[in-house]
């Protein structure tokens, strides 16, 4: 993977219409891919070795981000799902790499401004299910 623009890593929601919105406003991102493995190792263990069951686990998407408010659809969109605790089918899109697509639960989501600034917040994302991941 070459070098790629941060903000053109792009976190999409679905909205009542069917139709992926951007999140408005994100400054900085992060998504992270998680795949908890299953330590099968015995007293018969080569060399004392720990061995890991392959094909097994629990696998997880986590995807955080900060920014301002730019966008009453996408802002009302997350409140709703926070306070509701619903899932959102999200579409996070990695240039260069390619995209994840799934249900996602809003898991923590912070406001902040100062005296002479902004109003800014920031949001985190866990799967609450099967992800898929496209490679471009």
């Amino acid at each position: 993977m070459t070098a790629q623009r941060g903000r053109d890593m792009l976190v999409k929601l679905r909205n009542q219409a069917g139709e992926f919105i951007t999140v408005a406003g994100l400054r900085s991102k992060n998504l992270t891919f998680n795949a908890r493995t299953i330590d099968i190792t015995d007293h018969d263990s080569a060399d004392q070795w720990r061995e890991l069951l392959p094909g097994s686990g629990v696998k997880s998407a986590d995807i955080s981000g900060s920014g301002i408010f730019k966008d009453a659809q996408s802002d009302s969109l997350v409140r709703q799902a926070f306070f509701d605790q619903t899932a959102l089918e999200c579409r996070f899109i990695l240039p260069g790499f390619g995209h994840i697509e799934g249900e996602f639960l809003i898991n923590r989501l912070n406001f902040a401004g100062n005296f002479a600034g902004e109003a800014t917040y920031e949001i985190s994302f866990t799967s609450a299910g099967a992800a898929d991941f496209t490679a471009i």
